[in-house]
């Protein structure tokens, strides 16, 4: 069969990798992809939101699966669109990808359906927001309601920060048309998990846990990011927060979204705080994580065509997901400066020292081919995975394949899952 993947990241890199692993798959295309998706499939240069070309693309190719990996083409309908021409997509439709299109439309969602979240209040009006804000027991959490790459979120510590973050949410419009409506929401404290899981419309099936680093810094200091790093299994995921999280939380939020005549089918991912009167959802994403997706897949077992084929045809209940009983960890190799600023166009040297290696992975996020061979092309440049028989051991065996690459203003944190040490 031939898959077309939808995306340009660490992400789609997994799940191509992952693809073609398939004894069904002949044909793997990537839009627009990168340079590390190119090693395993046909990169084509169509962007993710020219939702004509890719449908004239896919049918002209015949493409049997279409697999989009990102947000904004989700929220955007892409799905819809190649529905109907009659073509197979794993996604949610758009009525369903407003899990995580809009936030207020979630918490909303979690209030209708008792799905346990953190108290909050929509505002439309940065003025109504400012008057709330004058009330409000601190710190609070500031969340732009539209998509903003994982940055639309600020956790203000007092109420001029506040003030400055609806300022520069609601007027300077810092994340674009996503902050044209502003949640404010209770601060949580606790573990934070990563729940990935697979979904048919009626039936869930969740993944292994993992746990990522938004934060630029070491120590969880500087910038939300789209993230530097993740681990996977959470040792903080245990039996009792998986069986609360069951009852509670994901069948819970499959058929809320059934019950709103929002069929979702595709992946959900549940961002939870491990609270101490117990789990509670923070976020809900409609896609694969980046760079859960990293740590996550690697260890998956299963044939993921035969997975999203179950999704897309209802049969999600007879597949027995199954993950390695191992552990992964994958540190990020960024440009300096990202998220503000940072150089492209560097060239990047040691790539070759994964090839052949089973337990040792690079995905491509910001990458380009050139004469100068591949080079860096954006502020998340590459995601060093690595497996090992347990977290510790993984995570010594990812620091050092990240020292295997090298162009210059390499950047990254050096305490991914430094966490498991306390546990």
């Amino acid at each position: 069969m031939k898959v077309l993947i939808v995306g340009s990241g660490g992400r789609e890199h997994a799940i191509a990798m992952s693809v073609a692993k398939s004894p069904a798959v002949d044909k793997i295309y990537c839009a627009p992809g990168n340079a590390g998706i190119g090693m395993i499939a046909e990169c084509v240069p169509i962007g993710v939101m020219e939702f004509e070309k890719i449908t004239a693309f896919a049918k002209e190719k015949e493409i049997d699966l279409t697999i989009v990996g990102m947000d904004d083409p989700l929220v955007g309908g892409l799905v819809d669109e190649l529905e109907k021409e009659g073509m197979r997509v794993f996604g949610p439709r758009k009525n369903a990808a407003i899990l995580e299109g809009s936030k207020a439309f979630s918490k909303d969602l979690m209030k209708k359906y008792q799905i346990p979240t953190a108290g909050y209040e929509t505002f439309d009006s940065a003025d109504e927001a400012l008057t709330y804000l004058e009330g409000a027991d601190f710190p609070v959490v500031l969340k732009a309601d539209g998509l903003a790459l994982g940055k639309g979120v600020l956790i203000c510590q007092n109420l001029e920060e506040a003030r400055e973050g609806v300022r520069t949410i609601m007027l300077e419009h810092q994340f674009g048309s996503a902050g044209n409506r502003l949640v404010i929401e209770e601060f949580l404290t606790g573990r934070e998990v990563s729940v990935l899981s697979f979904v048919d419309g009626r039936t869930i099936k969740t993944m292994t846990s993992a746990q990522d680093h938004k934060r630029a810094g070491d120590g969880d200091t500087g910038l939300n990011t789209g993230g530097m790093g993740t681990f996977s299994p959470s040792p903080f995921y245990t039996e009792e927060v998986e069986d609360f999280c069951k009852k509670y939380i994901y069948q819970s939020t499959v058929d809320a979204m059934a019950a709103e005549g929002r069929e979702f089918k595709g992946i959900i991912f549940f961002g939870l705080m491990l609270t101490e009167k117990g789990p509670r959802v923070l976020e809900y994403n409609a896609r694969f994580g980046d760079p859960e997706a990293q740590v996550v897949l690697p260890r998956m077992k299963n044939d993921i065509i035969e997975v999203m084929e179950a999704c897309i045809d209802g049969r999600l209940d007879e597949i027995d997901l199954q993950f390695e009983d191992n552990a992964a960890v994958c540190v990020v190799l960024a440009s300096e400066g990202y998220p503000v600023k940072y150089e492209k166009g560097l060239v990047i040297k040691g790539l070759e020292k994964f090839e052949g290696q089973d337990s040792y992975f690079c995905f491509h996020a910001g990458t380009k081919r050139t004469e100068q061979g591949i080079v860096t092309n954006g502020g998340r440049v590459l995601g060093i995975t690595a497996k090992g028989k347990d977290l510790k051991e993984a995570r010594a065996n990812a620091y050092k394949a990240a020292e295997w690459v090298s162009f210059d203003n390499k950047y990254m944190r050096h305490d991914i899952g430094k966490a498991i040490d306390e546990a």
